[in-house]
């Protein structure tokens, strides 16, 4: 883990590419306009600081980085590297400044905000930026992906359920750790979602919220089968594969889910769960969740609530809209996106059935279908400090491409008339500034919680 080489290649020769008389170098992450979302909701820094900004530099790291990067036809700023041992004992001289974890704000608004404090350091900020954007853009974006599917899920419930909000947490869950490149995407990720959600198959995301977030369990899950559990009975004892499901785990109060389309989901639904097993389904006292695994994601999942009804019944709720008998539910896996969520949903509704009849599983879609392009992420430097203490703005503004023009001076987030609002810091006036020191010099200056995160975002 040695930090020198976490950067990009062409970052090792910018040490001498700044001008003469530089103190210091500002530079802020935001998601620009023009995204996937409107809005962003700001998670994952602190992990980084504190597994990887949290550990010092040697001069072995030194030796290490110098050897490969010379090798690698760069070259590297020893001097510098040696000093940053020698006067700060391998932690990075920086102030990092960022908003509360948790806020969700318009893209546009500045998230993080770095300068060096030490002028012997102003190549370091963006030398950073490979490591910090990285730690900023993939879990925020996968945070908002799993905030915006929540907002669609919430409205219909708000329509077609009586309490909305004791069925919505477990309305998603969290199925992306197989899909993601490694165990380390896969914990990020998934902690990101439980933000919004406490439903998870991803263990790494709830040994990341204990570790980085203080949240002793951070989601939960079900005993549920899968094809190789199922079609090892082979298709001629498909009956008993599903009996063994309910012997083993259900129970009164409890929730057993069961693939159910390894042959035929419409005969398995009909036929085993409908005649065979019935009696045994709504003598358990617990809740059966039949998954649908295959087939149109539209249209499926809403075929199975339908035969469900008919076969176990349904009451109706205060707001018009059907709801199936307590023993049964139906979760859809397969194909679900944020938009088959609304489609789904749709459709239910139209049927005239609550959408608290299913929930849905997400996985690359949640976890792996994203990058930094999905919410336009990027870091810029935004100011530069002479030797003279003066700051000066800086910024990029290309005429072939003004959408990615980059905000000049080191900024400010400030609430005014009800809304985030970036601002120059030198025009902060009286107003509090909403990005606050979260590390500096070596320290960690704010430690949040996952408990205070939900409650900023306003999950739970």
């Amino acid at each position: 883990m040695n930090l020198i080489l976490n950067s990009d290649s062409y970052k090792y020769s910018h040490f001498a590419q700044y001008p003469p008389q530089t103190a210091a170098i500002s530079a802020y992450i935001e998601a620009r306009p023009g995204g996937v979302h409107d809005h962003v909701l700001f998670f994952g820094l602190q992990m980084f600081l504190k597994e990887y900004l949290s550990r010092q530099i040697t001069m072995a790291d030194v030796d290490e980085a110098q050897e490969l990067i010379a090798s690698h036809g760069l070259p590297f700023h020893r001097a510098g590297w040696e000093l940053l041992v020698t006067r700060h004992g391998g932690r990075l001289p920086l102030l990092i400044e960022a908003l509360p974890e948790g806020m969700v704000v318009p893209t546009g608004t500045p998230l993080v905000q770095v300068r060096n404090t030490d002028p012997d350091f102003f190549w370091l900020p963006t030398f950073m930026e490979t490591a910090i954007l990285r730690a900023v853009w993939y879990p925020s974006t996968v945070a908002t992906v799993s905030y915006g599917a929540r907002k669609i899920i919430l409205a219909s419930l708000e329509r077609t359920c009586d309490d909305p909000m004791s069925v919505l947490p477990f309305r998603l869950h969290d199925f992306g750790a197989r899909g993601t490149t490694s165990l380390e995407q896969a914990g990020i990720g998934g902690v990101a979602h439980l933000v919004s959600f406490l439903g998870t198959d991803t263990v790494s995301a709830i040994v990341n919220a204990r570790k980085y977030y203080h949240e002793p369990m951070a989601g939960f899950s079900i005993p549920a089968a899968e094809h190789s559990t199922m079609t090892s009975w082979g298709e001629d004892r498909e009956t008993e594969a599903y009996r063994n499901m309910l012997t083993q785990f259900a129970a009164p109060g409890k929730l057993v889910a069961v693939v159910s389309d390894s042959y035929d989901l419409y005969r398995a639904v009909k036929k085993i769960w409908g005649e065979e097993l019935k009696a045994e389904v709504e003598a358990s006292g617990g809740t059966l969740v039949v998954r649908p695994d295959s087939g149109d994601a539209t249209r499926v999942p809403v075929d199975t609530v339908e035969m469900l009804g008919e076969i176990f019944g349904f009451s109706v709720n205060g707001k018009g809209y059907r709801v199936l008998n307590p023993a049964v539910r139906v979760i859809q896996g397969d194909g679900v996106t944020p938009e088959t969520i609304r489609i789904i949903l749709g459709r239910l509704e139209d049927h005239g059935w609550s959408a608290e009849n299913i929930a849905f599983g997400m996985g690359a879609g949640l976890l792996q279908k994203v990058n930094r392009d999905t919410l336009r992420f990027a870091m810029k430097a935004n100011a530069r400090k002479d030797t003279d203490g003066n700051w000066h703005g800086i910024n990029k503004n290309p005429k072939t491409d003004p959408g990615k023009a980059s905000k000049r001076y080191r900024q400010a987030v400030v609430m005014e008339n009800g809304r985030y609002l970036a601002v120059a810091l030198k025009d902060l006036g009286e107003r509090q500034n909403l990005l606050q020191p979260v590390w500096q010099d070596g320290t960690l200056m704010q430690d949040w919680t996952l408990t205070e995160i939900r409650a900023r975002a306003a999950t739970f």
